[in-house]
């Protein structure tokens, strides 16, 4: 009786069976096939290849979110090079509630406004890159995933004295409160005021003004490879020593998460505008260096995302499973026209 119940089970599973095996009496192998069946493999094996590279690659998935860390302050890096000697200008920041922001993190050092040949050609660099950038956005996204940390070269001063140095370097960081504000270098070290804050520009004699600057990098918050600044490597000349430059800067929230990098900083998007002042002619203002910035209320969360392992194992087997079945049904219908025309052809004959 177990027997018997085994035989059926194992009859009613080979009835089930939906791939029934062809004697190979009835199999016939011919020339046509086996060259139909070497172009199928060569087709697989090729596309199974480029289908592996298309796992390995990877993309950028950007996410938007409102930002509520109101609390954090927020880091400005700054490295700027400005033609005036460092006892004529100074740098600080001043926020929405016209609270001065201490700057004691920002060093001067003097420096030669003009570049050697190996920073030159460092910055054209950076320029180019800058060029590639504002036409192809999603080479942004392969310096994400690179992660290349860049280092200009040193600024030699072997030969040159200090007294012979004619520019400032103002390099370093400082920490304000996550609202708009107004980071500026112009005539005069600064001081605090109750209202406010002042810069002692009466001790400076106007024939020292200029206002020529290079920005060698400025950014928000935590630094990360493979991110370039909008506004590294900007280089303006003043063509009056009563010039005004001013950059109007949108900083949004960044949380970045590659397979090489994780951290929490800031973009930025920057429009600028400069013009001499010349109270004469109705144009007010003072000279300097502005940065005016303002922070977006919304965040982006750009993560580094893979082809799941299931997802490439489901396109491995459509791709041989579509090709095999292909050129089964082209092998069939092209060895149907032929016995047609041949057939015909030998009744024609006769």
């Amino acid at each position: 009786m177990r027997r018997l119940t085994r035989k059926k089970a194992l009859t009613l599973v080979k009835e089930l069976d939906a791939f029934p095996k062809v004697p190979d009496s009835y199999v016939e192998s011919t020339a046509s096939g086996g060259t139909v069946s070497l172009i199928a493999f060569t087709l697989m094996a090729a596309l199974a290849f480029l289908e592996f590279f298309v796992y390995r690659d990877t993309w950028m998935k950007y996410e938007y979110e409102v930002d509520r860390d109101y609390s954090s302050k927020l880091r400005i890096n700054v490295d700027i090079t400005v033609a005036m000697r460092c006892q004529y200008i100074g740098a600080d920041v001043l926020d929405l509630a016209e609270t001065m922001v201490a700057s004691d993190g920002l060093i001067y050092e003097a420096a030669n406004f003009e570049l050697s040949p190996q920073q030159r050609l460092w910055h054209m660099t950076l320029l180019h890159i800058q060029e590639r950038l504002k036409v192809e956005h999603a080479l942004q996204d392969v310096l994400f995933k690179a992660a290349i940390k860049g280092v200009p070269p040193a600024q030699t001063q072997s030969d040159d004295s200090s007294t012979s140095l004619s520019a400032c370097r103002i390099h370093g960081h400082v920490y304000v409160n996550k609202v708009a504000g107004n980071f500026h270098i112009t005539v005069g070290k600064s001081i605090p005021h109750p209202r406010g804050h002042a810069h002692l520009a009466a001790l400076v004699s106007h024939d020292t003004y200029n206002f020529s600057h290079r920005i060698d990098h400025l950014s928000f918050g935590e630094a990360v490879p493979g991110l370039i600044s909008p506004l590294d490597g900007t280089e303006k000349v003043a063509a009056d020593p009563n010039h005004m430059f001013q950059y109007f800067i949108t900083i949004v929230p960044t949380k970045l998460n590659t397979y090489k990098v994780s951290a929490e900083t800031h973009q930025y998007a920057v429009t600028e505008q400069d013009r001499v002042i010349n109270h004469a002619a109705g144009s007010h203002g003072v000279s300097g260096i502005f940065m005016k910035y303002d922070i977006s209320s919304l965040m982006v969360k750009v993560t580094e995302q893979h082809m799941p392992l299931w997802q490439f194992l489901v396109r491995l087997c459509g791709i041989i499973g579509g090709i095999f079945s292909t050129t089964g049904m082209l092998h069939g219908v092209v060895g149907f026209l032929v016995d047609v025309i041949c057939c015909r052809f030998q009744m024609g004959r006769s």
